[in-house]
């Protein structure tokens, strides 16, 4: 494709806000889902050594 402006650019064709909204979607994903992995291992980790005291305990 050959853009004549950066605005015609972001337009893409008409699918911008499909393009775009891809793009957003997709970094907002990639970015979430660190901080979910990491809440996950946490609550793991939390829940094996609650099984591990009560296992001690008895």
């Amino acid at each position: 494709m050959n853009w004549n402006s950066a605005a015609d650019f972001f337009a893409m064709g008409g699918y911008g806000l499909y393009v775009w909204g891809s793009y957003a979607a997709a970094l907002a994903l990639m970015a979430i889902e660190p901080l979910l992995a990491r809440r996950r291992l946490r609550l793991a980790l939390q829940d094996a050594a609650r099984q591990g005291a009560a296992r001690a305990a008895r």
